[in-house]
């Protein structure tokens, strides 16, 4: 399976994925830990990729995707974007309506 394929599985497979770098218990930069905090803090289960594992994925979500940084939040497949407008969307209360259903 090529990694665009893989990628979409994944999305397909889990209502919310974050492609991070290093896990939700241990991440690997700050953009990852703001996420992952963000996702915590709203109560909705996640699916996580790290993708220091996997240079594969590292490099093809940024192009699944047309987005150029890690990390990328997914719901229902759709990009929702980075740590910042997940940021931005936290504080106005967009990314808890949007992620409501599922949990």
């Amino acid at each position: 399976m090529d990694t665009q394929a893989r990628i979409k599985k994944i999305l397909e497979d889990h209502p919310v994925v974050l492609f991070m770098k290093g896990t939700p218990q241990f991440p690997q930069c700050g953009f990852s830990a703001r996420a992952t905090a963000i996702l915590q803090d709203v109560g909705t289960s996640f699916y996580s990729v790290n993708v220091l594992e996997d240079p594969e994925i590292r490099d093809g979500i940024k192009t699944y995707a047309n987005w150029p940084t890690i990390p990328q939040l997914f719901v229902k497949q759709d990009l929702v974007g980075g740590s910042d407008i997940m940021m931005e969307m936290h504080q106005t209360g967009e990314l808890q309506k949007l992620l409501k259903n599922e949990n």
